[in-house]
């Protein structure tokens, strides 16, 4: 097919991204974690799979492409040999990736050189799929970072632990501690290599009232709660505007985008109003047990097409499900998933809710509860864990995250509330009992509430602690994890 642009301004639009060619790229200093888990991988000559950034729109995936070019151009790189394509443009959506790549070598930098291929938004490049195999298979001087959909290269085969071409990088929304470190908040002053985990092992070492103190003197429970409201993008994080500007940017630009283009363009769902209500229906009931036949009726969809448009959207980064888990082999509550929203703050920005969430504890319980998911995600998924909830038939008794492990099981309960004592009649103890955990945890909200608790008769150790110190402790412990 002829090209419907001549190469002029095709490399107009080429030029116009590769800013570094002419010296001309500014430094972006805030970096997320797989930063520095994709310098590594680009670092690793002796890999041959180009590496994926997956994750809900706007939360940096482009900006980690440009540092990267960035940095490796001031390291000593050959600018011109670093080459970032954005294949959504409407001109470039036009072009094949080898017809890009043709026009980009005969102008720029020589075929058959070392060359560092940034690909963002991969699949709206026609036949990128076949495209991308024969470089990956045929041309190694390419080293190749994209970003997109990982559910459309899974689809397509790509990733794959042994043989696959792609190795995937996930970026979830900010952790509380990112957001924290975006928005200049105040450290608190307690030892850097403090984890969650190291309250079990140490609680007679630590002076847990210099640690609660610490906190406070930080004021970090001001900066949690403005988390809570606009959520862990960077954008909002760093827009120290009113909450209603924060939620219209994430209607705008984070739901109504995936929604109405992203959707239909990936998926080939044809009828959006019944997407969107979905959706809404959704950010009402977020964290509660979903029955498909109940939301399709009340919908008036077909239960094929609530089915289909929640794995759309869970692949579209907008959902987490959660199966329920398998007791003693028995599956409870078969076929029911429990479904949260990516961020809390999603569902505030389409429901309007404002800072009155803040006072309402019921409100504020399903909020906080999404950021725990959220950070329990992100910090096991080396572990390829099963995440999943329980719940009891009989007592009606449940968990509300359960993380298992080849070699650990570890069940969470959020209770964010003024009052959160631990008692032998929770749910949480009965399910340890049953299963004899090691560890559980026990979120609450008061600061005096940090402590290690056991009962007569188990051997569980539980950790009583508040949301924001254990979301804090939990991502910096990402952080460590992912620069070592």
């Amino acid at each position: 097919m002829k090209d419907f642009f001549d190469k002029s301004e095709v490399l107009g639009v080429l030029q116009g991204f590769n800013t570094w060619w002419s010296g001309t790229a500014a430094e972006l200093p805030f970096k997320r974690l797989a930063y520095h888990e994709c310098r590594r991988y680009l670092a690793d000559r002796a890999l041959k799979r180009a590496v994926l950034l997956s994750g809900p729109r706007r939360v940096g995936k482009t900006t980690i492409l440009t540092q990267i070019a960035h940095d490796l151009v001031s390291e000593g790189t050959d600018p011109l040999s670093v080459f970032y394509v954005s294949l959504d443009h409407p001109i470039l959506k036009l072009l094949r990736l080898h017809r890009i790549l043709e026009i980009y070598h005969e102008h720029i930098h020589a075929g058959g050189k070392p060359t560092i291929l940034l690909l963002d938004e991969v699949q709206y490049s026609e036949d990128w799929d076949l495209e991308l195999k024969q470089l990956i298979d045929h041309r190694p001087e390419y080293r190749i970072l994209a970003t997109g959909s990982a559910s459309v290269v899974q689809h397509h085969g790509l990733v794959d632990s042994g043989v696959g071409r792609w190795i995937e990088v996930p970026i979830p929304t900010l952790s509380f501690f990112e957001f924290c470190e975006i928005s200049g908040a105040q450290a608190p002053s307690v030892s850097p290599n403090l984890q969650p985990i190291d309250f079990f092992s140490k609680p007679n070492a630590m002076d847990l009232s210099s640690i609660r103190l610490a906190f406070k003197q930080a004021d970090l429970l001001a900066t949690f709660n403005r988390y809570l409201l606009v959520g862990g993008f960077p954008e909002t994080a760093c827009n120290s505007g009113q909450v209603a500007l924060c939620q219209r940017l994430l209607r705008e630009d984070v739901v109504e985008r995936v929604l109405k283009r992203d959707m239909t363009s990936l998926f080939g769902i044809r009828n959006v109003g019944d997407l969107e209500r979905l959706f809404l229906y959704l950010c009402k009931y977020t964290g509660g047990i979903l029955a498909v036949h109940t939301c399709a009726t009340q919908l008036g969809v077909s239960v094929p097409t609530v089915s289909n448009h929640l794995e759309a959207l869970q692949q579209a980064h907008l959902i987490y499900r959660l199966p329920p888990y398998e007791l003693g082999g028995k599956r409870i509550l078969k076929a029911k998933h429990k479904v949260y929203l990516v961020d809390a703050a999603l569902r505030n920005a389409v429901l309007l809710r404002g800072e009155q969430i803040l006072s309402d504890p019921e409100e504020l319980g399903i909020i906080v509860e999404t950021a725990v998911l959220r950070h329990l995600y992100a910090y096991y998924y080396r572990e390829k864990p099963q995440i999943s909830y329980w719940r009891d038939a009989r007592t009606h008794h449940e968990v509300d995250i359960i993380v298992k492990g080849p070699s650990f099981v570890i069940p969470v309960e959020v209770k964010y509330r003024e009052r959160a004592p631990l008692t032998e009649k929770e749910g949480l103890v009965m399910f340890c009992r049953r299963e004899a955990v090691q560890r559980a945890y026990w979120i609450t909200q008061k600061d005096e509430d940090l402590g290690v608790t056991q009962f007569p008769g188990i051997e569980t150790r539980f950790l009583r602690i508040p949301a924001y110190i254990f979301l804090y402790l939990l991502g910096r412990a990402e952080r460590l994890m992912w620069e070592k």
